[in-house]
């Protein structure tokens, strides 16, 4: 018999993969590659919500605990993932300014927005009224450490690519038991993918789908990540990463022709130079309407738990979620009202 059987390999799988292997727990994890919002993230930790120069919720707890984790993943697959880097928000006037400084007056907020102007010209981008620096910033390449986590679990055999199958899962008061495999517990992390999961598709997780370019720009000359309307994040070789939409109603995966002139118009809000559009992706977001999480146990199977809704900020707030769930099973550490699925009404689960 295995400690933990989880479903989903995004962000909110591995995060509790990692949690509970480094408590020396064994797992089993099964995924069918249906969910890309993980892959294609722009994968940026920024413990500041710029449109409202607001503190991101326990973005300090996050950034402290993250650290940590990519860290000991990056030793572990000998690979980086985690690479620091400035986010600067291009002010567009001086009022833009002047609400900066002032945000930065706030407690909450004073260790993350620096009162030093970023003055620096960057070719590519007409900046008359500079910029402001956020701190303790970076981004995870998310494709890379999804893929090396998963060959990981592979070269181990802890890994299943196959579509989950919930009508051969059979839970007992003990254990559960998925066709040949026992297991203490079931971590269900299928991002939307929960749409389907019977025992927790009434969860209110909606979803936002975003779409995203790679743009080739060779006159750009940017060396840190510019977010506004939307991020610019260097690739390297004139390349860059540009996103994202928000768009609460479609909930296909594909690219679309509205997406695609956004962000076309977007991108021309702040730069100045010609771009060339490489590539074009889109996936579904895993997001709340109350911009919490969905983390717990469901209210009739002690064994069976949810770990989703990680939403725009998978990167930042998967370890802190992931750890709270663990606690909870083992150590019997309640979880945070304001994350714990016990504040959604459980009607009509199974």
């Amino acid at each position: 018999m295995i400690d933990y059987l989880i479903v989903g390999s995004g962000l909110a799988g591995i995060s509790f993969s990692e949690t509970a292997l480094a408590q020396h727990k064994t797992i089993l994890v099964i995924d069918d590659d249906s969910q890309n919002s993980s892959k294609i993230a722009g994968g940026l930790y920024n413990p500041v919500i710029l449109k409202r120069f607001s503190e991101v919720w326990h973005a300090k707890e996050q950034l402290d605990l993250m650290k940590s984790f990519y860290s000991s993943i990056e030793t572990k697959l000998d690979s980086k993932f985690d690479f620091k880097k400035p986010i600067l928000r291009k002010f567009f006037s001086i009022e833009e300014q002047n609400n900066w400084f002032s945000a930065s007056d706030k407690p909450s907020l004073a260790p993350f927005l620096s009162l030093n102007l970023i003055t620096k010209k960057y070719s590519g981008i007409n900046s008359p009224f500079n910029y402001g620096e956020v701190l303790h910033t970076g981004f995870v390449d998310t494709a890379s450490l999804l893929s090396s986590y998963r060959v990981y679990l592979k070269v181990n055999q802890w890994f299943l690519n196959e579509t989950f199958d919930y009508n051969k899962l059979i839970i007992s008061d003990g254990y559960v038991e998925y066709k040949e495999v026992q297991a203490r517990n079931i971590i269900f992390a299928e991002g939307f993918g929960i749409r389907a999961n019977p025992y927790f598709k009434h969860l209110p997780l909606d979803g936002t789908k975003g779409e995203l370019f790679i743009i080739k720009a060779p006159m750009l000359g940017l060396d840190v990540i510019v977010n506004t309307n939307v991020f610019i994040l260097p690739l390297g070789d004139g390349l860059f990463k540009v996103g994202a939409t928000y768009n609460w109603k479609d909930k296909s995966a594909e690219p679309t022709v509205d997406g695609r002139a956004e962000l076309i118009d977007r991108i021309q809000e702040i730069i100045d130079c010609d771009f060339e559009i490489v590539e074009h992706f889109a996936g579904i977001r895993p997001t709340v309407r109350d911009r919490r999480p969905l983390v717990g146990t469901h209210p009739q199977y002690t064994r069976v738990h949810v770990l989703n809704g990680l939403g725009t900020r998978g990167v930042m707030i998967g370890p802190e979620m992931a750890k709270a769930l663990y606690d909870s099973i083992e150590n019997g550490i309640p979880l945070d009202d304001e994350i714990n699925i016990n504040r959604i009404k459980p009607k009509n689960y199974i």
